[in-house]
């Protein structure tokens, strides 16, 4: 994958072996460059050379988005010279020329390097890494090559997307639209609009539904470019959109007003209205019981929720990286299975497959987290595998705010356990401790609650694993765990099982023990701005950069000292 989200994987026998996002290794949040570092860590991992790779692929096709943005400048000419002029050379020089820049990077290479269209790479990661034999598929971004959203039906190894929304008019750029105009940075913002909707009232949907997109009952929907300037300018927005609203777009640092979170909240409630739709539509043209969903929408775990509860399918997949990142592991499971016609494997073992989807990035041996502390004269304390959770649990329990750095790294945007700060969900006052002294971030941002898979449906309006954090759920205990319930009476949870990660699970377990909640307040471990750490070196900073109280490293114990 290389555009946003810049990623890379390997598979073996169609199975994941190695699959990490550039960010991690460049420490640029989101990096749209060629993923060189994220290639170079997955041939490491898998122990070859890229001689010994049978077939590479690319996420989409370069010279239809070319084509897609070519017809668009000439569409919009001439208020479009200014972007043309900036975006047109990035594509000449290097954007076009990505079968070149592989093998350039890949020396020694000499297979194919194959293209599947954006959409069919996200339909084939979301149903090959679901249980399912046969299920619908529904992807949603914001455009790939020319679909904005697609869906048909998937079966064995055969996939085929039937029918299409094409660009401008799409739902991912109308909710970028709305994450622009209220402050936050497109394709990185657009969970913040979610989270800040949860303080307003939808009192802006008519609005929006008379004025910005016509929406149809089978979830179609067309933009009134009227109001939009993503076609022809960098920004998403116009003097038109802020006129409708009666107010300028909201500048990145300045203070959110009850109108930003009314005019979140109304178009958080638009997409997920059509998104409903879009789902009841899909099932009434395939009859299948099952449904797979993808793209970067279906990130919004308001609208899953919705989905699941709402919807008429009666099961419901979303890989751990449905957006564009996870593309990279999706081309790839559409070589091997679609293009290479092999075998389809179905992992049945729920914990099996969520361990091949989501731990499967770098880690740090004992040896090295060691090394790196006495290279650098960092106070530390060795603790086996038992104390190490009971201490954990303990100093938690007594509301220290504590890193977890153990094995491999997530696959995904969402920290699940092992890349993780940890922290006790009984302390209402958690939430603010978390977002100014350890995240640096927006107050209105909610926390998710990491809790034991079997206690799911007592604490939550929920009676499914939920492992990477992409629903979000009703709390049905808020008075026992408000640091994690958000001021809508929700929380975006993850499941844990012990079979997925045993570690994690008797963490959680022992914390429950001391205080019978069987849940952790779970948050990335990095600060605003900066992607999730990586190494030793970048997981020890945290504690000189925020006020976390302890960073347990591997076996190793490191208190924060204030001097």
């Amino acid at each position: 994958c290389y555009y946003h989200d810049s990623a890379a994987a390997i598979l073996k026998d169609g199975h994941v072996v190695a699959a990490v996002e550039e960010e991690r290794f460049s420490r640029k949040k989101f990096d749209d460059g060629f993923p060189r570092m994220a290639i170079d860590w997955c041939l490491k991992e898998a122990g070859i050379t890229p001689e010994q790779i049978n077939s590479v692929a690319f996420y989409d096709k370069p010279v239809l988005k070319f084509e897609r943005l070519l017809d668009n400048y000439i569409a919009v000419a001439p208020r479009g010279l200014y972007s043309f002029l900036n975006v047109i050379p990035k594509w000449l020089h290097k954007r076009l020329w990505i079968k070149e820049e592989i093998k350039k990077h890949m020396r020694g290479y000499q297979g194919n390097i194959i293209f599947p269209e954006h959409h069919m790479s996200h339909a084939a990661h979301t149903f090959f890494t679901s249980p399912f034999d046969e299920a619908a598929i529904l992807t949603v971004d914001g455009v790939g090559e020319w679909s904005t959203s697609s869906f048909g039906s998937a079966e064995n190894t055969s996939i085929k997307l039937t029918n299409d929304i094409r660009w401008p008019h799409s739902i991912g750029m109308f909710y970028s639209a709305f994450t622009y105009f209220l402050g936050f940075k497109v394709n990185e913002g657009e969970y913040k609009l979610m989270g800040l909707s949860a303080y307003g009232k939808p009192k802006y949907y008519d609005l929006i539904l008379n004025e910005i997109l016509d929406v149809k009952n089978d979830g179609s929907l067309h933009l009134n470019l009227k109001y939009f300037a993503f076609t022809y300018d960098k920004v998403m927005t116009n003097q038109k959109f802020a006129e409708l609203f009666g107010i300028p777009r909201r500048e990145e640092d300045a203070k959110a007003e009850q109108i930003h979170y009314d005019i979140g909240a109304s178009a958080q409630k638009v997409l997920e209205d059509i998104m409903l739709k879009m789902v009841n539509h899909v099932h009434k043209k395939t009859g299948m019981k099952n449904l797979c969903l993808g793209g970067g929408v279906a990130l919004n775990g308001v609208a899953n929720y919705r989905i699941l509860k709402e919807g008429p399918f009666e099961s419901v997949h979303i890989p751990p990286s449905p957006g564009d990142g996870g593309s990279a592991v999706g081309c790839a499971q559409y070589l091997y299975y679609i293009h290479k016609k092999q075998r389809r494997i179905i992992v049945q073992d729920h914990a099996k497959r969520i361990q091949e989807n989501v731990y499967v990035g770098p880690s740090f041996s004992n040896d090295e987290i060691k090394s790196f502390l006495e290279e650098n004269n960092i106070d530390y304390e060795y603790l086996a595998r038992e104390q190490l959770l009971q201490t954990t649990a303990k100093l938690i329990s007594e509301q220290n705010v504590v890193g977890w750095y153990q094995g491999k790294i997530e696959w995904g945007p969402r920290a699940l356990g092992n890349r993780s700060i940890l922290a006790d969900p009984r302390d209402s006052k958690m939430k603010d401790v978390l977002n100014e002294k350890i995240k640096h971030r927006e107050l209105f941002r909610p926390f998710a609650p990491s809790i034991l898979e079997e206690y799911v449906s007592e604490y939550f309006d929920l009676n499914i694993p939920s492992p990477y954090m992409l629903f979000v759920a009703k709390v049905k205990k808020p008075d026992k765990i408000p640091a994690v319930t958000h001021v809508d009476g929700t929380g975006r949870l993850q499941t844990v099982s012990r079979e997925a990660n045993p570690l994690y699970y008797d963490l959680i377990n022992d914390f429950y023990k001391i205080t019978g909640v069987p849940v952790l307040v779970n948050t990335s471990m990095n600060v605003r701005g900066e992607p999730i750490v990586n190494t030793p070196e970048q997981a020890y900073a945290m504690i000189i950069k925020t006020e976390m109280d302890y960073i347990m490293m591997g076996n190793y114990m490191i208190q924060r000292r204030d001097s």
